[in-house]
């Protein structure tokens, strides 16, 4: 079992930047993908970005390339999504999960474990 906790999420101007932190509990993480995935009320849930352990792979949904950027640290079990030109579009609840590398690591379906979520308002 690993256990996921968001943080970092808050209220921000359009255009604005938020650090997102997901920390893990267990040292297994370090061998997972992990990913970060937004939900607006009413709709799915959506890919936003993800990062292999090996930390040069990584990958982004189009509207947040350029402007996200995601990282680890698997040393202390450690998340992060940088966010930078934020727009209000942005605005939803992140996720962090993780669990092992698939094809379809854009899909939810693809990860054992979830964080509780972090609340992201980009006003404008």
């Amino acid at each position: 079992q690993v256990h996921l906790v968001e943080s970092g999420g808050g209220l921000v101007q359009a255009g604005g930047s938020l650090r997102l932190t997901c920390a893990a509990s267990r040292r297994t993480f370090h061998s997972y993908t992990m990913a970060w995935f937004r939900q607006v009320p009413g709709k799915e849930r959506e890919f936003v970005a993800a990062i292999q352990w090996r930390e040069s792979n990584t990958y982004y949904r189009d509207s947040v390339k350029g402007r996200f950027s995601t990282s680890r640290d698997n040393v202390n079990n450690t998340g992060y999504l940088e966010m930078n030109g934020l727009k209000p579009e942005d605005t939803a609840v992140y996720y962090c999960a993780t669990g092992p590398w698939a094809m379809g690591y854009r899909l939810p379906r693809q990860y054992r474990y979830w964080g509780q979520g972090t609340q992201v308002t980009v006003s404008s």
